[in-house]
């Protein structure tokens, strides 16, 4: 007979233990999940004396990073629009953008892009039409789509996220196609009037980004001439507002249950205000993990953290495969005495290792490593 990838003779037990995982933890003891591909995989659950992230110190390049973005600014003598990479491996790069009014468009050829509206807002000119957005929006555009901001006042900050492969939506399987966000929340472009060609009268140019250089096409007119379109790839925008996270009363669900989009090797998931687990001896913060599978990105755009003290608005952490996190020391007896979170941030996983850039290393916040003691 056949066995199903389900059917095993696991689990096994040894010693003192949980009977249920994240749920009455044995007295006295810290569990860590050693898990595969990013909670979705096997899993074995480790109680330990102390804490996994108790360290003295760390010797070596693996370690937690926390940068501060707030501190990135392109610069006025900059161009309108450049994006501040700081992560990157060959399926996703992630990059700080604050852009000014562009009098040229863009086309990214390397990938999708997802960008979050951490502050500020505007209009997006597209090919599809043009799309109104604000601080909480989520913006995706397909590879090979002609665009540009038009930023309204303001201070602006966007986390861009550029996909090598094509940004999806995650099966919700058999919580049914309406859980987490209705798809008629999801709005799309409106379709402008084309420009008239007399009102062009100057070169209008497209920065098409090819393997990380730009390559400038210029045009008579200006390009965004299309007069109709139609199909089922386009840009579009829901909000996070629009997002309903799913949330158990007796039981911690793992960051698994809150994935917004999914690309190649890489996962999005947004973490959103909700209520706090109420049954007592559930777990109430993150289990404590080492990430086998995943490198684990957070950016946190408002609201506080419940897992982390010292994290404010505009920051971003990095945890790296191989070396533990989860809550901070002090992150369970805060949560004790609240009914929820009031977060909203974005987790970028990878399946294959990033690497920092040097605009990241110069915001970087030193010692963010020994915080977790």
């Amino acid at each position: 007979m056949r066995l199903s990838r389900d059917t095993s003779l696991f689990p096994l037990r040894q010693g003192t233990f949980a009977r249920q995982a994240h749920v009455d933890l044995p007295a006295g003891t810290f569990e860590e999940e050693f898990g595969r591909q990013g909670f979705y995989g096997r899993a074995s659950h480790l109680y330990h004396r102390h804490p996994v992230t108790a360290w003295t110190r760390i010797e070596g390049p693996l370690r937690p990073r926390s940068y501060d973005l707030n501190r990135l600014d392109p610069g006025a003598d900059e161009p309108a629009f450049r994006p501040i990479r700081l992560l990157h491996n060959p399926d996703v790069a992630l990059s700080w953008v604050r852009p000014r009014t562009m009098d040229f468009f863009c086309r990214d050829a390397d990938g999708d892009e997802v960008y979050f509206i951490h502050a500020g807002g505007g209009r997006l000119e597209c090919s599809f039409g043009v799309l109104d957005y604000a601080a909480g929006d989520y913006l995706v555009i397909p590879r090979g789509t002609t665009y540009r901001f038009l930023p309204g006042a303001g201070p602006q900050g966007y986390l861009r996220i550029e996909s090598a492969g094509e940004i999806l939506l995650p099966d919700r399987n058999q919580l049914g196609p309406h859980a987490l966000f209705d798809p008629a929340v999801i709005d799309t472009p409106v379709l402008a009037p084309a420009p008239e060609d007399a009102a062009a009268g100057r070169e209008w140019a497209v920065h098409v980004q090819r393997r990380g250089a730009i390559t400038r096409v210029f045009y008579p007119f200006n390009p965004m001439d299309v007069v109709g379109w139609k199909g089922d790839l386009t840009v579009w925008r829901i909000n996070v507002r629009d997002i309903r996270p799913v949330t158990s009363p007796r039981y911690h669900l793992p960051p698994s249950a809150h994935t917004t989009f999914l690309g190649r090797d890489l996962v999005i998931c947004s973490f959103l205000p909700r209520p706090f687990e109420q049954d007592p001896g559930a777990l109430r913060v993150p289990f404590y993990h080492a990430n086998i599978d995943f490198d684990e990105v957070l950016f946190y755009s408002a609201g506080h953290f419940f897992s982390r003290e010292g994290i404010g608005p505009g920051m971003l952490t990095w945890h790296p495969q191989g070396i533990h996190h989860g809550p901070h020391p002090r992150a369970a007896e805060a949560a004790r005495g609240q009914a929820g979170t009031d977060e909203v941030a974005v987790m970028v996983d990878t399946a294959r290792p990033l690497r920092a850039t040097a605009a990241a290393a110069g915001v970087e916040q030193e010692g963010y490593w020994g915080t977790w003691r």
